[in-house]
C-alpha cells in the first residue's frame, strides 16, 4: 500500500438514502475536516445513495470500499455513524467490521467516539462485545421463530409449502390415458417429481 509521508491513508464512506432529506455533503464536510485535523491523507471517498438495509452487492460504493480494503489501499475507514455504514442488522454489522479487521483496516465512527479501533485493546474488546451481542440476537431470532411456528401449529395452520394433493385424480386419469409422466407434468405444469410423488408407478 502506498502512503504519503507515512500519513494514515483514509477511506471516507458516506451514505444517504433516496428517502432521506439529509445532504451527503454535510457528512463529507465534517469527515474531511476531521481528516485535516488529524493530519490524515484521504485515499478516496465512497458515496452511496441507497438504503443502508441493502447489502453489499446492491451498494456499489460500499462494495468497492471492501474490495479496496481487501487490497489494503488504505489504513482506516471513516464513516459518519454506524447507521450510515449499514442498517442490515447486528449480525451483518459485526461481519463487515470483522472483515475490515481481517484485512488489517481500522474503522472509526465520527458520531460514536467509542466505535473506533485506533487502540488495539479497545478494538479487541469492542469486536468481542459486538460478536457476543450478535450471537444473542441470533438466539432471540431463533426463539421467536420457533415460538411463532408453535403458535401456528396450535391454531391448526399448515406449515411449509402447499401440496399438490388436489392433482392426484387428474394424474391418475392421464396415466390411464397412456400419457407418460413427462407429458403429464408438462400438461399440468408441474415437475415430473410431483407426478411420481402422487402416482409412483
Amino acid at each position: 500500500m502506498s502512503q504519503e509521508n507515512n500519513k494514515t491513508q483514509v477511506a471516507i464512506y458516506a451514505r444517504v438514502s433516496t428517502k432521506d432529506k439529509q445532504d451527503v455533503g454535510n457528512q463529507l464536510r465534517e469527515l474531511r475536516s476531521l481528516c485535516k485535523k488529524k493530519d490524515y491523507t484521504i485515499y478516496n471517498e465512497y458515496v452511496d445513495k441507497e438504503s443502508g438495509s441493502k447489502g453489499k452487492t446492491e451498494r456499489a460504493a460500499f462494495a468497492q470500499l471492501f474490495e479496496d480494503a481487501r487490497k489494503r489501499k488504505f489504513d482506516l475507514v471513516l464513516f459518519w455513524a454506524l447507521d450510515r455504514f449499514t442498517r442490515e442488522g447486528l449480525q451483518k454489522t459485526i461481519f463487515y467490521l470483522q472483515q475490515l479487521e481481517g484485512f488489517g483496516v481500522r474503522f472509526h465512527s465520527y458520531q460514536e467516539e467509542f466505535l473506533h479501533t485506533d487502540n488495539e485493546m479497545v478494538r479487541d474488546i469492542l469486536l468481542s462485545v459486538l460478536a457476543s451481542l450478535a450471537k444473542q440476537e441470533r438466539v432471540r431470532i431463533s426463539e421467536r421463530t420457533k415460538a411463532g411456528l408453535n403458535t401456528a401449529r396450535k391454531k391448526g395452520k399448515r406449515l411449509g409449502a402447499p401440496t399438490k394433493e388436489h392433482l392426484r385424480g387428474d394424474i391418475e386419469k392421464l396415466i390411464l390415458q397412456g400419457l407418460s409422466k413427462s407429458a403429464i407434468a408438462k400438461k399440468l405444469k408441474v415437475s415430473r417429481n410431483t407426478v411420481s410423488k402422487y402416482y409412483p408407478i
